[in-house]
């Protein structure tokens, strides 16, 4: 039985013309180590609004904390994202209220 997430983000970005590479290989290499971090997983979305959006799922909101406490480990990823980003939007806190979602 996989465990259901306690604790959903969804992130939302504006991409550089030009970057969408560069920031889906340092979304994914960000993303696998918070992978072994806890993270129970995360989904990348580019969206006709022309916003990048990630949904990304914790057992809690302290795992989450708890991941992002030390440094990750992935300074040249983190650098090659911000600087494929031409905007951020706050992160956006979901609840899960009703899960069908087939892994």
């Amino acid at each position: 039985m996989v465990s259901r997430p306690g604790f959903v983000v969804l992130y939302r970005w504006r991409v550089k013309a030009g970057k969408e590479q560069q920031f889906r290989d340092a979304w994914t290499q960000i993303t696998q180590s918070l992978l072994a971090r806890g993270s129970q997983g995360s989904r990348l979305h580019e969206a006709d609004d022309g916003l990048w959006y990630s949904y990304a799922q914790w057992p809690s909101a302290s795992a989450r904390s708890d991941a992002y406490a030390l440094p990750l480990g992935q300074v040249e990823a983190s650098t090659a994202m911000e600087d494929a980003i031409e905007e951020r939007f706050p992160e956006v806190v979901l609840k899960v209220v009703a899960d069908f979602l087939v892994d």
